[in-house]
């Protein structure tokens, strides 16, 4: 396994043909997603450590959505099933090492909240982690908006070793502790073609949410005659529901920037 070095365009590439190979087959990756998804909210429910499950979770997320996308991404058109299968089945066969990988995961998240702490004695955190109302007047809180920064600054070196993480445990068999450190080396030897992947990213965001933005509201506006407030929460469903396929769409992307960043 070696270190491949890209240039920056490349991220807009991974962009693109993360779309196309979500185009494939989408229904059986939103299905995939929203399974995924139901999994974490369904662990997060778990008294006393359901945050933590949850949080354990998120690689094997990350590594099956991974694996169906390297399956869809290949010369002939999938079926939906074999797409769900390539995601099971990577998800199987790493149980241990992905079980270790999540627990890293878990650990040095709650380790992010921890030194966020400190400025605010907990309040971001427990509101990030547990739940709960979010009022104006705590979020204009110097300490909170400070512990925020904080967790934000140092989740994004969390973020870039966690990024090709499962993929290398999965693909290259490289132990979960070491997997992070070669992940971090490549997303920071490619960081402009990872900055062009998050700036893409964020103008389809923005599109899509113009768009969606504006369905909703046509949505209410024609509907508000015969549904009333049937019609509003037709329009907060389309919002929602678009901003989950928007996710599967950027999970399906992120095998472009592994395949990319490796080589034998």
């Amino acid at each position: 396994m070696k270190l491949n070095l890209v240039p920056a365009r490349t991220g807009v590439t991974w962009v693109r043909s993360g779309l196309k190979t979500f185009l494939r087959q989408p229904l059986a990756f939103v299905s995939l997603f929203f399974f995924f998804m139901a999994l974490v909210s369904s662990a997060s429910q778990i008294p006393f450590i359901g945050a933590v499950l949850a949080l354990m979770l998120l690689p094997t997320m990350t590594l099956g959505l991974m694996a169906a996308a390297a399956h869809a991404s290949g010369p002939e058109k999938p079926a939906a099933g074999t797409v769900f299968r390539a995601a099971l089945q990577a998800v199987r066969t790493d149980v241990r090492p992905m079980t270790v990988l999540g627990a890293l995961y878990a650990g040095l998240f709650l380790l992010v909240m921890a030194i966020s702490a400190i400025a605010d004695g907990g309040e971001f955190a427990r509101i990030y982690l547990l739940g709960g109302a979010l009022s104006r007047e705590v979020a204009e809180k110097t300490e909170f908006q400070v512990a925020l920064w904080i967790a934000m600054a140092l989740y994004l070196p969390l973020s870039l070793a966690f990024w090709h993480a499962p993929a290398l445990v999965h693909w290259h068999h490289v132990p979960p502790a070491k997997s992070l450190f070669f992940s971090f080396v490549a997303c920071f030897k490619n960081f402009g073609a990872m900055t062009m992947f998050g700036l893409a990213w964020f103008g389809v965001f923005v599109g899509a949410g113009l768009v969606l933005s504006i369905g909703a509201t046509l949505l209410v506006a024609v509907g508000a005659i015969g549904m009333g407030d049937g019609a509003t929460a037709a329009g907060g469903a389309v919002m929602l529901g678009g901003a989950l396929v928007m996710a599967a769409m950027f999970f399906t992307s992120t095998w472009g920037t592994f395949r990319d960043s490796f080589k034998e």
